[in-house]
């Protein structure tokens, strides 16, 4: 049964309803899509022989995040048993720089309440409705559309423009057909360059309408962002844009 994607958005904005009080808006998506990005690549690739598109080593997948819940030590451990491990494994499409700091006591507080706020922020994503082993996200994006989703939501949040934080689908869609890109008539040697890509939407869109026979290149001047793009490219299985990312 395919996730409905009311329940996704609003197991979404329950997340950052726990990291509320210590951040600004803009920042709780470094932490919510990571617990979406683990989550989802655990559910899909975690106990399956099917192709993975991220390799997932022992001990670092969400089944092991559950394991810390309670755990005086949970923001660290999440640091160093779950994201180390996880960008050792994938050098060559993960940095760890991609990745917020868990046992950061300025953002998500210190002693007991990041073990709670931690703690809770886990328990979100192990409902039972949050089951992506059956769901392909290139098939229906609701990876992108989670991201999508909260950029247009922090961007109220924080009060700035939409347009700091996400291209709309739309615009993605209309981009393309403008330039020419589509399935018919592009081929691998085309190249897509978007020097302020963000967490790559547009880049996907026009790879989508190109059937993904086109090259994707992409800058960004946040490193967290970039990571976002990188996870995001991982997700729909579109790796070349990965190594062709570059950061200010």
């Amino acid at each position: 049964m395919a996730i409905k994607k009311s329940d996704l958005y609003a197991s979404l904005w329950a997340s950052c309803d726990q990291l509320r009080g210590g951040m600004d808006a803009s920042q709780y998506k470094d932490y919510v899509l990571f617990m979406l990005f683990i989550k989802y690549i655990s559910d899909k690739y975690g106990n399956s022989g099917d192709y993975a598109s991220v390799e997932i080593p022992a001990g670092a997948s969400f089944t092991d995040m559950i394991a810390l819940k309670g755990k005086p030590d949970i923001g660290d451990q999440i640091n160093k048993s779950i994201i180390a491990p996880l960008v050792n494994s994938n050098q060559d499409r993960l940095s760890k720089s991609d990745f917020p700091d868990f046992n950061d006591p300025n953002k998500l507080g210190e002693g007991s309440a990041m073990v709670e706020r931690l703690t809770n922020l886990i328990s979100i994503f192990e409902k039972p409705e949050l089951d992506f082993s059956h769901n392909r996200a290139e098939h229906d994006d609701i990876l992108g559309d989670a991201y999508e989703y909260l950029m247009r939501h922090f961007a109220t949040e924080s009060g700035k423009s939409k347009g700091q934080f996400y291209t709309p689908a739309e615009v993605s869609r209309v981009i393309a057909q403008v330039i020419g890109i589509s399935s018919t008539n592009t081929k691998a040697s085309t190249t897509a360059y978007d020097p302020t890509c963000g967490s790559g939407s547009l880049l996907l869109k026009v790879a989508a309408q190109a059937n993904k026979e086109i090259t994707l290149e992409g800058q960004e001047k946040d490193v967290t962002t970039a990571g976002l793009a990188r996870m995001n490219m991982i997700l729909h299985d579109f790796q070349q844009l990965i190594s062709n990312l570059a950061t200010l």
